[in-house]
């Protein structure tokens, strides 16, 4: 699989932590996105007219959405690591990266502000991941009340290594994580499992 990547991408980051931990080789092609914007370029229009990373190739397989290339990547992983295969777990799963995916993505745009230069309003982008990470540390309070120490259940799922680097980046916007007791108990969990690799900007302690 050839990932196409920009190192200080959280997304990017995503998709190599997720083949790290299912020890599946990624060749990485590294991409001038700051401040060159190779990505916006000719060539990589042709791969992704939205002009953004990452995007994954897997012979004539390419893949452009975020989602879809962490689906994609868990559902090759042979010993099938973190898609649940228990209906609730599994749907569980499923709701949480879609908020991972889509819903915080405003954590992505505050980071990228504060940054990289990016347009938008950082006081603002930052209240609203703010108050997202506070529904998802209630969550989590919630699931160690009941015994279970991720997201979707009492192992990690895509779900949960979707969601590390959202909250293990937010101190780039100056976000306090003593703000988020539960996120910081499972931050340090996520560390823990085989094959985690981390990123610049990542602390070494939550």
């Amino acid at each position: 699989m050839i990932l196409h990547n920009y190192d200080l991408y959280e997304d990017c980051y995503r998709v190599r932590l997720l083949a790290s931990c299912t020890e599946q080789e990624l060749e990485l092609v590294n991409v001038d996105a700051f401040p060159g914007a190779e990505e916006k370029s000719e060539t990589y229009l042709k791969l992704n007219p939205l002009g953004r990373l990452p995007i994954l190739e897997d012979g004539d397989v390419i893949l452009r959405d975020l989602a879809a290339i962490l689906i994609y990547v868990a559902e090759k992983d042979a010993k099938a690591r973190f898609i649940p295969t228990e209906a609730k777990a599994r749907a569980a799963m499923f709701d949480w990266l879609g908020f991972a995916c889509g819903d915080l993505s405003v954590a992505t745009q505050a980071r990228a502000v504060a940054l990289l230069d990016a347009p938008g309003d950082g006081v603002a982008l930052r209240a609203q991941a703010r108050a997202l990470f506070r529904v998802l540390d209630d969550h989590l309070t919630r699931q160690a009340l009941s015994g279970q120490g991720y997201v979707a259940g009492d192992t990690a799922t895509l779900a949960d290594l979707a969601l590390f680097p959202a909250f293990a980046l937010s101190r780039d916007f100056n976000l306090d994580h003593d703000e988020f007791p539960a996120l910081r108990l499972w931050a340090r969990r996520m560390r823990t499992l085989p094959g985690f690799i981390t990123m610049p900007g990542i602390p070494d302690y939550h």
